[in-house]
């Protein structure tokens, strides 16, 4: 006999690996559908997480659905390589006319982290050196090649220190600038001096092959660095003929209010990861260059047996029409700055709310103890408790934790924004009051 849901429910602990069933806050749902998630327990829940930037076209977008069954209908596996079939080919077009520069030509793989082993093998493979410089606070993805870069949190790696060659540089941090000085040419002016220091005293900038950078940070805590710092990196890397590495995994398809970070800042990169929205929550990424540096990468160095699946490239074909058919890019710039607004007024209200940064619907908000405004992680949790009883998902972010990420799906209205804010102003209020802080 078949076991009960909520049995199987409370018996996950002993099926399912810890690092996966001690995840926050493991709510079960029975269904899906737009912004919304509809649980075990009856209630429905506001999403602002989108299935962490991967379902911008909202949940079970009847386009998607029917994308899906058509797709599977004549393909569900495709061994790229062995078969060839439309939707692999159609959605490479696709994507040349969406992406920044001369970013034109592709591997498709499955995940995010994959999409970054690959840049990562491309750019060694291409210039034939052995070193690569990431920035302190990113995430890239927990496979031994991607893990060597990531480094928002030492449990990441912790008794998994990878073998990989590689230097880490702090990233952008305007809140260190001192009063008075701009925060921008502040963080250019660092970012120069520690890659001279860098190239004097530990590698020579002839033996980097790479710099691999999320142009907004995620994991590490959604810090949106000045548009000159990144501008700087690629005028840094052209300089020594170093390859620069955007990981647009959870910036791209819409998230920042353009296709992608890149066209954001301005800056295009030699190579891109990209994953996550691409195909509304089916399997698949790309490692994405320019088709003359991809010609320098031959057959044998590099393959997949499950990558570009015809179902999730079918997907992503529809996942693109329907973003341009309901200009969720536009959306999403006029939602990010609505919502913005709507925080900044919170925080006037609630001293445990410290920075709020945001990009798009890429929204960050840090959680501070009161009284010294250091981060706090631990209240954090309590917070995101507190916001689920009351029907909002968000999940966190940074070193400490001390980070809600707010990335509800691209498809987001007025109402839904301030229905899921309302909730966390509740939320923030019961906090407080467990720890004693009396609002007038």
């Amino acid at each position: 006999m078949e076991r009960d849901w909520s049995h199987l429910v409370k018996n996950m602990p002993n099926r399912l690996a810890p690092s996966m069933a001690k995840d926050h806050p493991n709510l079960p749902v029975v269904k899906e559908e737009g912004c919304y998630y509809y649980g075990l327990d009856g209630k429905r829940y506001l999403d602002f997480t989108a299935g962490i930037a991967v379902a911008n076209t909202g949940h079970r977008h009847p386009k998607i659905v029917q994308s899906i069954k058509d797709a599977a209908d004549q393909l569900t596996h495709g061994p790229s390589g062995v078969i060839i079939y439309e939707s692999i080919l159609r959605l490479a077009d696709e994507l040349a006319t969406i992406l920044p520069g001369d970013l034109d030509c592709f591997f498709f793989a499955n995940s995010g982290t994959e999409a970054i082993e690959g840049a990562l093998k491309l750019a060694k493979y291409v210039t034939k050196r052995p070193y690569v410089i990431s920035f302190i606070g990113g995430f890239h993805g927990r496979s031994l090649g991607a893990l060597s870069v990531t480094t928002s949190k030492s449990k990441y790696r912790k008794y998994l220190q990878p073998s990989s060659l590689t230097y880490q540089l702090p990233y952008a941090n305007v809140k260190e600038c001192p009063p008075g000085v701009d925060p921008e040419a502040y963080c250019i002016e660092k970012l120069e001096k520690d890659f001279q220091m860098l190239f004097n005293h530990q590698v020579t900038p002839e033996e980097v092959a790479c710099v691999i950078v999320e142009p907004v940070l995620g994991e590490g805590g959604y810090i949106v660095p000045p548009r000159g710092w990144l501008q700087k990196i690629r005028e840094i890397c052209d300089q020594h003929k170093i390859l620069l590495i955007f990981d647009e995994v959870q910036t791209g398809f819409g998230r920042t209010g353009d296709w992608f970070a890149a066209q954001t800042f301005g800056v295009t990169p030699d190579i891109m990861a990209i994953a996550k929205g691409i195909a509304s929550g089916l399997p698949l990424s790309a490692t994405v260059a320019s088709h003359e540096l991809m010609q320098q990468w031959p057959l044998g160095s590099h393959g997949t047996t499950f990558g570009g699946n015809p179902i999730a490239c079918s997907v992503a074909l529809t996942t693109l029409e329907v973003i341009k058919e309901e200009r969720l890019l536009e959306n999403a710039r006029n939602m990010g700055r609505y919502a913005t607004e709507k925080l900044e007024l919170l925080k006037q209200k609630h001293p445990v709310i410290g920075a709020i940064c945001s990009v798009g619907l890429m929204i960050g908000i840090e959680i501070v103890h009161s009284d010294s405004k250091e981060p706090n992680g631990e209240g954090l949790a309590r917070i995101l408790d507190l916001a689920l009883e009351k029907g909002v998902l968000f999940y966190l972010c940074g070193n400490f934790g001390e980070v809600i990420r707010m990335i509800p799906p691209l498809t987001v209205n007025q109402e839904q924004i301030d229905e899921g804010l309302q909730m966390l102003d509740e939320a923030l209020y019961a906090y407080e009051r467990e720890i004693h802080i009396f609002i007038n």
